[in-house]
């Protein structure tokens, strides 16, 4: 019964995924600002909940620019966020533009793509999202550079905070974790080593009792801000709220 319950949820989440590539190749082009973000909305919240995911938020997005600075443990990361915001534009690795279907969804949500096997690559996206910051966009990045397994932060890479210090953008850090019925930190939820995007989705729909709590922690100021003393402070305040 679970792996059907399992194949249920997945052939509903693929069906799902079909009709927000319509919208996105059909309707996208004509929606305005807000209405794309409501649609971003819709399709996130959505993939959670065919997957059987419970969504707890504590806190809440400032409105206007800011840098969403969160640990990371999935893919499904993303899904989250813009479950609450939106019209978050995430900084991501340009593999996932290969992704089939997820990454022309996650396309569509304005995502910056950077090759992190280049390391002046860093500086281009810097630049491009110091540009989407001054025009009063909201940028996410996940610091760690890779997925964690949720027991362990990684350290905290500054280079990318350097956009929101040269623009004096708010930063906001957010702290993911997920949990199920049997564990305070589920192993469903990891998208670490080898874990293929099919894997993991297989793992998300087995899984009895899947919750993600995103904890959003308070915005704080950026201006003449030293980067690599910043990206201890949030990693900090993101371990420290993780527990």
């Amino acid at each position: 019964m679970r792996r059907l319950r399992a194949a249920w949820r997945l052939l509903r989440v693929v069906l799902h995924g079909l009709h927000g590539l319509a919208i996105v190749l059909l309707l996208f082009p004509s929606l305005g600002r807000a209405q794309r973000h409501e649609r971003v909305r819709w399709w996130s919240a959505g993939t959670l909940r065919l997957l059987g995911l419970r969504l707890d938020v504590q806190g809440a997005f400032r409105p206007g620019a800011k840098l969403v600075v969160s640990n990371h443990v999935s893919w499904i990361d993303i899904m989250s966020i813009h479950s609450v915001c939106p019209e978050a534009r995430f900084v991501s690795k340009a593999d996932v533009q290969r992704w089939p279907l997820i990454g022309r969804l996650v396309g569509a949500g304005g995502t910056l793509y950077i090759e992190r096997e280049r390391r002046r690559d860093a500086m281009r996206v810097v630049h491009q999202m110091a540009e989407a910051l001054q025009a009063g966009d909201t940028v996410a990045v996940f610091p760690e550079g890779t997925t964690a397994d949720g027991h362990t932060l990684l350290p905290f890479h500054a280079n990318l905070l350097q956009a929101a210090i040269a623009t004096a953008t708010p930063v906001q850090p957010v702290a993911i974790r997920f949990s199920d019925s049997t564990a305070a930190i589920s192993a469903a939820a990891q998208f670490v080593g080898d874990t293929t995007i099919a894997g993991s989705l297989w793992m998300l729909a087995c899984a009895d009792g899947l919750r993600v709590r995103l904890s959003v922690l308070p915005a704080q100021g950026t201006a003449h801000a030293d980067r690599r003393a910043l990206a201890q402070a949030l990693r900090a305040q993101i371990a420290e709220t993780l527990g």
